[in-house]
């Protein structure tokens, strides 16, 4: 439900996205499939230190932990910049700052 044109936009352009990401999904899976099919299979090579690695999982969701935190920082100071400048701001074009998430 957008509930103006920014919205919809927005909207859009994250459905274009996901759709584009489903694409290359679909696509890797099918060169993996393929590759495992064609490539022997490999004994199994002991990498020193190997358990102590964080899984792959593991760095994505730490990754991405990090980013959220950062991003949520970074909206926390875009919002106190607009509080201390609304002001400066003519009339009631002041921002309503968290009004709208």
């Amino acid at each position: 439900m957008a509930s103006n044109p920014t919205q919809e936009l927005q909207n859009e352009f994250l459905s274009t996205i996901r759709k584009s990401q489903e694409t290359v999904i679909d696509a890797i899976r099918n060169w993996a499939e393929t590759v495992q099919s064609i490539v022997p299979k490999q004994a199994s090579v002991q990498v020193p230190l190997a358990d102590q690695l964080p899984k792959p999982e593991e760095v994505v969701a730490s990754a991405y932990d990090f980013a959220e935190q950062l991003l949520a920082s970074q909206r926390t100071f875009a919002e106190e910049i607009l509080k201390v400048t609304s002001p400066l701001l003519p009339g009631d074009n002041a921002p309503k700052v968290g009004a709208s998430k």
